[in-house]
Parts: C-alpha cells; sequence; structure tokens
C-alpha cells in the first residue's frame, strides 16, 4: 500500500544534526492497523525518526507522508505518548485537564467546549479510567498515568497511536494491562512503538523495525536471535517476556 493510502509512507529520508548523519537513505511503509515495533541501539535515531513522522523535525532529504498530507499538515491524525512526560506533582492538574489537552486546537475560542470535555471522558472510558476524571493526576499510579496519556492522545480523535517507550516506568502488572489495551485499541487504528523490550515483539506486533542509522524491518514471526544480533550489529542478551506467567514468563534468549 502507497501514497494516500499509506497510514505512513516514509521515502528516501535521511536526517543529520550538523556533521552527524542520524538516518540514511530510510524507506518504510507502514498500513491501516498495522502494528510495529520500533528497536534499535541507543543513539541509533530512533526517537529521530519519530520526531520527523510527527512533524517536530524536516529530513535533510527525501519525504514522509501521513495518509498522504505532510507531517505538518497532519497533527490532527496523529496520538503522540512521549517517552518523558514532564509534570510538577504540586502543580493541581487534574486526570480531565490532562486530557482535555488532546483537544487544544479544536476551538477557535481556545475554550473547551461541551463536545471537547465529552470526548475526555470517552477516552477515560476507552482507556479503563472511568469515573476518574476529577482525580489529581499526580494522585495516580505510574500504570495509570501512562493511560491517561495514552487517552489524551486518543482524545485528538488521530487514526495513528505512537509511543515513545511507555512501558518504561510501569510495573509488570500494569504492562500486561497496557497491552491488552493496545490490543484493542490496534483494532481501529494504526500503532507504532518505540521500546527496548524485544520480547514484546512476537507476541504483540506484526512488524518489527531496527533503527541503526538504517532502518530494517520484518515481520516478527521470523524474529530470532542472530537476526536481532545483525540488526542491531553485535551481541547483547534477549529477555522474551510472557505475560501469562510471572518469573517463569522470562527467558533469555
Amino acid at each position: 500500500m502507497t501514497g494516500k493510502n499509506a497510514a505512513i509512507e516514509i521515502q528516501g529520508v535521511s536526517f543529520r544534526y550538523d556533521e552527524r548523519q542520524i538516518l540514511e537513505d530510510v524507506n518504510l511503509t507502514i498500513d491501516p492497523y498495522d502494528s510495529v515495533c520500533i528497536v534499535g541501539p541507543n543513539g541509533g535515531g530512533k526517537t529521530t525518526l519519530i520526531k520527523l513522522i510527527i512533524g517536530l523535525l524536516t529530513p535533510n532529504t527525501g519525504s514522509i507522508t501521513i495518509f498522504g498530507k505532510r507531517p505538518e499538515d497532519a497533527h490532527r491524525l496523529i496520538g503522540y505518548v512521549p517517552q518523558f512526560a514532564q509534570y510538577d506533582r504540586q502543580f493541581p492538574i487534574s486526570v480531565q485537564e490532562v486530557v482535555c489537552m488532546g483537544r487544544l486546537g479544536n476551538s477557535f475560542t481556545g475554550r473547551y467546549s461541551r463536545e471537547d470535555k465529552q470526548k475526555t471522558l470517552d477516552a477515560l472510558g476507552e482507556v479503563g479510567l472511568a469515573g476518574l476524571q476529577d482525580r489529581s493526576f499526580s494522585a495516580l499510579s505510574g500504570g495509570q498515568r501512562q493511560r491517561v496519556l495514552i487517552a489524551r492522545a486518543l482524545a485528538s480523535g488521530g487514526k495513528i497511536l505512537i509511543l515513545d517507550e511507555p512501558t518504561a516506568n510501569i510495573d509488570r502488572e500494569s504492562e500486561t494491562q497496557f497491552f491488552d489495551l493496545l490490543r484493542e485499541l490496534n483494532k481501529r487504528m494504526t500503532i507504532l512503538m518505540v521500546t527496548h523490550e524485544i520480547g514484546f515483539a512476537s507476541s504483540f506486533f506484526s512488524r518489527i523495525a531496527c533503527v541503526n542509522r538504517e532502518v530494517i524491518i520484518h515481520p516478527t514471526s521470523e524474529l530470532t536471535g542472530r537476526l536481532i544480533r545483525d540488526m542491531y550489529g553485535g551481541d547483547l542478551q534477549m529477555i522474551r517476556h510472557d505475560h501469562r506467567c510471572s518469573d517463569e514468563g522470562h527467558k533469555h534468549v
């Protein structure tokens, strides 16, 4: 699938900071309702690739389209959950106020409409947090805060959900619930996620893309230890997680 029919189309993209080449001749097509896991070594260009897709950076060469639109014209098509959500624990902001941020730009008055507020409640219900809209954001657990940030992304009404290291600071039980949620969301939207948890790729994502200056993409059914070493360019330890188990579900491969 190409052009306007593709959720994300990347053609011949290269990017550098000053004289340092970060990404080189990247070609990648992600279809609607696809689920793609982005992995790779630190400094390999994963976060840079995400910033290019959402329009925070502009490629030096090549092109990126989101359902046929340039990234800067496609903000409403993308819900983004960043790696680190900075917030002041002393700042009295409610759960609903955080989710309402996903509706910014939908009103010319700068105020949230009744529809905006209803959309936030719908999004909270979708992530399993119905009834918590008045709770202080800082009072939530790590897993609940992550769900609020996903609800904020959903409130925008986008067709693509992009997450950067979303499971970094949540416990195992919350992690299991998180992937159950992603499975449901993937039925109606494209999901692209950056992670170091390669073991999850084979159980949830349809494809895995390794970013290490270039991008190599494979179906997760082809995922092997040797393939991962080749993609990373060296030896590494991989831990496979099986959410049906507890500690017994972690295997070194």
